[in-house]
């Protein structure tokens, strides 16, 4: 969380809206542990990552109906050929759930 922090208090300092995503969970291979996190200001800035490149769009598109709507959102992004084909998977094998919430303050 350290990583993101001074670009919440920043955003928050502007009055901005921020969601924060967090891995919470991981199953086999994944480029970030349990406790990663995202922060996304309502203006599109970003701080900190979840998976190193390759789910991060969808997550970002993810925070920011959570930035309007105020409803969390649990994702999942897995490693069948089917999911990386249909939708946005994990290259490295592994499955993480991404837990999305609004900061109010």
């Amino acid at each position: 969380m350290r990583d993101v922090l001074l670009d919440i208090e920043k955003w928050r300092a502007q009055g901005e809206q921020v969601a924060i995503a967090t891995v919470i969970s991981m199953i086999g291979s994944a480029p970030r542990l349990p406790g990663a996190k995202l922060a996304v200001s309502e203006k599109g800035e970003i701080a900190g990552s979840v998976s190193g490149g390759c789910v991060e769009p969808a997550v970002i598109h993810a925070a920011h109906q959570v930035i309007k709507s105020g409803q969390p959102q649990l994702l999942e992004f897995g490693i069948s050929e089917a999911d990386n084909l249909e939708k946005i998977g994990l290259s490295c094998g592994g499955t993480i759930r991404v837990f999305v919430e609004r900061l109010d303050w």
